[in-house]
């Protein structure tokens, strides 16, 4: 059986950014967005990293052009997510073992998910296995309707759903695995007939277990994984939590930060040990600091800049 494969969704137009850039190479501490979910996938074991490209593809292509286990498959028209997929054919076809689907625009998924994901699929014997939260901020979401021995029914859409289905807790967070083969047959099978007239990659599952294949749902992710960024005040709620992990672990390792709140430091900085950072105080990405430093108030420190042990920087 081969690595597992990843398909990353990358294609969208992201109106609701209101940004020239597209969504997904936005910076998040000092990392491109989509990079956190590429990382997730390659701490997962993948190999292959498919990311389907569209509105500006060029630019997303550029921005990757360094990453050597990425390929690029491109969705001219944006025709729904089960299209996107469809376009990853070439690529995918051949692939003996497991294909991840995943968004690029869910910056805090972890890899542990997407192992427990996959462990899932293979200790279910399943064909397809859709990645789930329980959350009662379910408001908008597609509900993971299951029968009375816990197994999967399929995914009904918040504009779909009964009275008690919009009771239910287990949301779908748009992340998947499937058989590879047997995903691309059934992506053949998608029709459009629905209010959009998209081919849905949400109609996969329902058409696997049309022809006799296990499909199976985990609820191995957290709500914040399932975290999609649309604009702005999103964006600003993944750096939050981002930034916290960046800080706790700093704090983990000895470095003093005496206002969390009040400092940032990106991803790809190096501090050593008993370094005291004052509020106020901002780090770039490539910055080096070393043991027993002291910094700010109120100081900036560019990516640039290496300062040696026991070094003092104040506003």
């Amino acid at each position: 059986m081969s690595a597992p494969v990843a398909v990353v969704l990358a294609a969208g137009k992201s109106t609701r950014m209101k940004s020239e850039t597209p969504k997904v190479l936005h910076r998040i501490c000092g990392q491109l967005m989509i990079d956190y979910v590429l990382n997730a996938a390659r701490a997962a074991g993948v190999e292959k990293l498919v990311v389907v490209v569209g509105h500006k593809a060029d630019m997303v292509r550029n921005a990757l052009s360094g990453r050597s286990d990425v390929v690029f498959a491109e969705q001219v028209e944006q025709n729904g997510t089960g299209h996107a997929v469809m376009m990853c054919e070439a690529e995918l076809t051949g692939h003996n073992g497991s294909v991840l689907v995943l968004a690029g625009d869910t910056p805090l998924l972890r890899g542990s998910s997407l192992v427990a994901l996959l462990n899932h699929q293979q200790q279910n014997s399943a064909t397809g296995v859709i990645g789930t939260a329980d959350t009662g901020n379910n408001e908008g979401l597609g509900r993971i309707v299951r029968d009375a021995q816990r197994g999967f029914v399929c995914i009904r859409e918040h504009k779909d759903a009964s009275e008690d289905e919009l009771k239910i807790t287990e949301i779908n967070t748009g992340c998947y695995v499937f058989n590879t083969r047997l995903l691309l047959e059934s992506l053949r099978k998608l029709k459009t007939n629905n209010v959009q007239a998209e081919y849905y990659l949400t109609d996969c599952p329902r058409i696997l277990m049309d022809d006799g294949h296990h499909v199976s749902a985990s609820c191995s992710l957290t709500t914040e994984e399932a975290i999609g960024v649309n604009n702005r005040l999103q964006l600003a709620e993944v750096r939050r939590h981002i930034q916290q992990c960046i800080l706790s672990e700093f704090m983990r390792n000895g470095v003093t930060i005496e206002d969390p709140l009040q400092t940032s430091i990106d991803h790809g900085v190096e501090i050593g040990q008993d370094t005291i950072i004052r509020p106020g105080t901002v780090i770039d990405r490539g910055a080096y600091i070393g043991t027993g430093c002291k910094l700010g108030p109120n100081v900036y420190i560019t990516g640039t800049r290496v300062l040696p042990d026991g070094a003092t920087v104040d506003s």
